[in-house]
């Protein structure tokens, strides 16, 4: 953890204790910092564990229980899904980058903004208020298209992953194994020829 990270203790008593400024903090204090950019860690005050992605998880609960919601219900059950899946981990990376790419995009267009009326100019804050408002289903749609294309990449890849490994495990699948009798196919019930000078009991 360097030097810059700032701590804060949880509690037994869910206190959340604050060790720069000595003090105890809410949630929505937690939540002016992810706001801020500041860099900083939740531990336990006890055994050391991290809980941060726990208190992150704890902020977005409580955003998505009051106002508006950001994720729909169709979505939070695609994520589930994905739980124990192979891909997994690439689902994960997937989506935070789609994520980061639409922070950019946002960011430089307030950098834009700022550039015409200035940093502290509250005309500024003003003009991105009514950019977004008019702007707002253009983003939308074109955030829209974005994700559908990622999406369907995405799917294309899954399928040639998944094709790949039938393919590579195709030519195990009648792979005779030890122990099987000569006329079957090892873990088939098909019965084959005998082999050359030998015929069926009977005969």
């Amino acid at each position: 953890m360097g030097d810059q990270t700032r701590l804060i203790k949880k509690y037994p008593n869910r206190r959340l204790y604050d060790t720069r400024t000595s003090s105890y903090i809410t949630l929505i204090d937690v939540k002016e910092l992810v706001l801020g950019h500041e860099d900083f860690q939740v531990v336990d005050a006890k055994t050391g564990e991290d809980l941060t992605r726990s208190i992150l998880l704890q902020i977005i609960l409580e955003e998505e229980s009051g106002g508006v919601p950001m994720f729909t219900s169709d979505l939070l059950s695609h994520v589930i899904r994905f739980y124990g899946h192979a891909l997994q981990g690439m689902m994960g990376k997937y989506l935070e980058n789609n994520i980061k790419a639409f922070s950019d995009m946002q960011n430089k267009l307030q950098d834009q903004v700022r550039g015409i009326y200035g940093e502290n100019n509250s005309i500024s804050h003003d003009l991105w208020s009514q950019f977004l408002n008019f702007q707002g289903p253009a983003l939308q749609n074109m955030m829209s298209a974005y994700v559908e294309q990622s999406k369907k990449m995405f799917q294309q890849m899954q399928e040639q992953v998944e094709s790949q490994t039938r393919n590579m495990f195709t030519g195990f699948q009648f792979t005779p194994q030890f122990g099987a009798h000569p006329g079957q196919a090892a873990g088939k019930g098909e019965n084959l020829p005998p082999p050359p000078g030998k015929f069926p009991a009977g005969k």
